[in-house]
């Protein structure tokens, strides 16, 4: 029904996408008290100041991201594992980093059970991305950026993909880009709001 009626209907079209969906539990990958909600049609809760995103917003991105069976994927705050989980479904492999130490730990036991073996949890600060494993054909930070680190530029590999959520108040805006000639090309892609992750916020400014 989540598919149905929240996935299907909002462009999302690619076949592997909507199958990854179809096939994985979601209500694996929230809190125990969350499960009876895992498949409304908003983000949830995960604790820590964390969501998982809403159905749509995260199967337009990974449509948008356009993943191929024989690529790497970096996943930025992974949460409990279910974007991990799915990227996991159309990527040779993936490194999903989670700055919290509990949501890493439990990610880490979710994909497992789930027989997720060619996801990687990583557990540490989510603007450095994680850069033992660049470069990465196709990044995607789900959750909020009001700015975006120079580690992914340097992370993702030429003619590399990434996604990720801009904020500007408000506002939000998903947005893809393209590596090429080492800079990074954006287009708009849909719009969408979600809460701002750990270390991609905008300093205030100084005033009187």
């Amino acid at each position: 029904m989540m598919v149905d009626t929240q996935v299907r209907p909002n462009d999302v079209t690619k076949y592997n996408v909507i199958a990854a969906m179809l096939e994985i539990p979601r209500e694996d990958f929230v809190p125990e008290s969350r499960r009876d909600v895992a498949y409304v049609g908003e983000n949830i809760e995960l604790g820590h100041g964390r969501v998982l995103l809403e159905p749509r917003t995260l199967a337009k991105m990974i449509d948008t991201l356009d993943v191929q069976p024989d690529e790497l994927v970096l996943d930025v705050g992974t949460g409990l594992g279910y974007s991990a989980a799915v990227l996991g479904r159309l990527a040779q492999a993936v490194v999903a980093v989670e700055e919290n130490v509990d949501l890493a730990a439990a990610a880490t036991r979710s994909l497992a059970a789930a027989g997720a073996d060619n996801v990687a949890v990583v557990q540490g600060p989510l603007a450095q991305g994680h850069a033992a494993q660049a470069p990465y054909d196709a990044i995607l930070i789900g959750g909020g950026i009001e700015v975006f680190p120079d580690a992914f530029t340097e992370q993702l590999a030429e003619g590399g993909r990434i996604i990720a959520l801009f904020r500007d108040g408000a506002l939000g805006v998903a947005r893809l880009g393209i590596k090429l000639d080492g800079v990074i090309n954006w287009r708009f892609a849909f719009n969408a709001v979600a809460p701002v992750l750990p270390g991609f916020a905008r300093r205030p400014g100084f005033t009187l």
